[in-house]
């Protein structure tokens, strides 16, 4: 067995590129841009008002004056007008182009207006106040994106800013997941007392869209000959397969000859740790090929904890962010491998992390993911972990 650190280091190694492609912008939420978006004009593009108000030349307050004259309005949207006397002032709207002549707003609060006239109530204003002035945030050609940005909202709202209708992003993967075993059916299927439903490629897929990737489904019944065609044509059909279950040393456990007998390149199987054992992970020229025990606890853990951040470093390029936790209370476990417990975090009143151990059945208890919301990662080197000690953790949700 290896250890969950060199099983990590092995599979980082084998990131893949899976180039890019040019989608709508509205298409492109929770994707990775594969380009720096650059202002196309400076940002903001003229002299802009930020409050309701008056537009005024500074120098006339500086020389005493008080009371200005109104000699017209610039509502935004509406082309730049210009201030003829310092004794005037132009009514202004926020997000209005600042008149030319003025360079000081001062806001309705503090005016008072009667018969066109505005009275200044206060008794001092700064010079190019409430003026938001061209190229203040960005300059033309400068960038406002990087590269192997995740899109989010604010990513739609910039580019739509400089005009991106269209946005090249990284391309995803096609991934299969695909259940193994003659006890699986369907589930929209009554078991029979000695089945039950294959709910491990639902629950993969799903933790899959926090990347954008829609998987395909399959499924191999324990056929030595039937599993070798299907997964020949897989291999070949997609970027990445992962296998739920098949893995360990039953005499139905079939996946790891195939694979070798297909010629993917075993990096290891089995690691040391708890659960997730019996994992085994290998490539081809094309694919990758993640082949998960089959135990629920056992396939979400790993997903989380290895094909995360393979993908993470194949599409956006880095390294996957750590989170830490509080141990909440003491935990013992005996054997020497690294242990994934489940925990239920939540903020203190100090703001700080902390977790609760969920007490599980085993890894075949799926029924306890609900009530977890997270692993910690604990270390192999160690029985006794203590209340107040701080581990990295992996977020279910």
């Amino acid at each position: 067995m290896i250890s969950v650190e060199q099983a990590l280091q092995f599979i980082l190694y084998s990131e893949a590129d899976f180039g890019t492609e040019t989608i709508p912008l509205q298409q492109s939420i929770a994707r990775v841009i594969a380009e720096d978006i650059c202002a196309d004009r400076d940002l903001p593009p003229f002299d802009r008002v930020m409050m309701d108000g008056i537009g005024i030349s500074y120098a006339s307050f500086t020389e005493g004056r008080r009371i200005f004259e109104m000699k017209g309005i610039q509502a935004a949207g509406d082309h730049q007008q210009s201030l003829e006397d310092m004794e005037s002032a132009i009514e202004v709207m926020t997000g209005a182009v600042l008149p030319r002549g003025c360079d000081t707003v001062i806001r309705y609060e503090d005016l008072e207006i009667i018969d066109g006239k505005a009275k200044v109530l206060i008794d001092e204003i700064k010079y190019h106040q409430n003026v938001h002035h061209r190229g203040r945030d960005k300059q033309q050609g400068e960038a406002l994106i990087t590269k192997n940005t995740f899109v989010t909202p604010s990513e739609i709202g910039i580019c739509a800013t400089v005009g991106k209708s269209q946005v090249r992003v990284a391309q995803l993967p096609t991934v299969i997941v695909i259940s193994t075993g003659d006890e699986l059916v369907e589930i929209d299927q009554m078991p029979e007392a000695h089945q039950i439903r294959r709910s491990n490629v639902y629950r993969i897929s799903a933790s899959l869209k926090h990347f954008g990737i829609k998987a395909d489904h399959g499924h191999l019944d324990d056929d030595k000959e039937k599993i070798r065609k299907s997964l020949s044509k897989w291999l070949q059909e997609y970027d990445v397969v992962i296998l739920s279950g098949g893995v360990s040393k039953g005499k139905f456990d079939f996946i790891p000859d195939v694979l070798s007998d297909l010629g993917v390149q075993n990096y290891f199987h089995r690691i040391a740790q708890k659960p997730g054992k019996p994992f085994w992970f290998g490539t081809t020229e094309s694919c990758r090929v993640f082949a998960l025990p089959g135990n629920p606890n056992s396939s979400y853990l790993c997903t989380l904890r290895y094909i995360y951040p393979w993908l993470f470093k194949s599409i956006y390029k880095k390294l996957i962010p750590v989170s830490y936790a509080i141990l909440n209370e003491d935990f013992y476990f005996k054997a020497p491998l690294t242990y994934f417990l489940q925990v239920h975090i939540e903020n203190n009143v100090e703001g700080k992390l902390v977790a609760t151990p969920m007490k599980s059945s085993g890894s075949g208890d799926s029924a306890n993911l609900i009530r977890a919301n997270a692993f910690m990662q604990l270390p192999a080197d160690r029985n006794d972990f203590r209340k107040g000690e701080v581990y990295p953790i992996l977020w279910m949700r």
